[in-house]
């Protein structure tokens, strides 16, 4: 048996059916508002889009450790 995704990622089936948009597009819209910072990346999700902060901070969190520079 293998485990499921851990992490943000574990969140993401659940996001994609709520909210009817594929993960890819989520992170195009943190994309687009970086240098924001993580919070505030979370409140355009919330504020904007109508995410909630977990689901949200799961897409933010997910994106950044995606962007983040090797070794930083």
């Amino acid at each position: 048996m293998t485990a499921g995704p851990k992490g943000p990622a574990s969140y993401f089936p659940s996001i994609e059916k709520t909210y009817g948009r594929p993960i890819a597009e989520w992170q195009d819209v943190v994309r687009k508002h970086y240098p924001a910072a993580h919070m505030q990346l979370v409140a355009i999700l919330k504020n904007e889009h109508g995410m909630g902060h977990g689901h949200a901070n799961a897409v933010v969190a997910h994106t950044l450790a995606q962007d983040r520079p090797k070794g930083a």
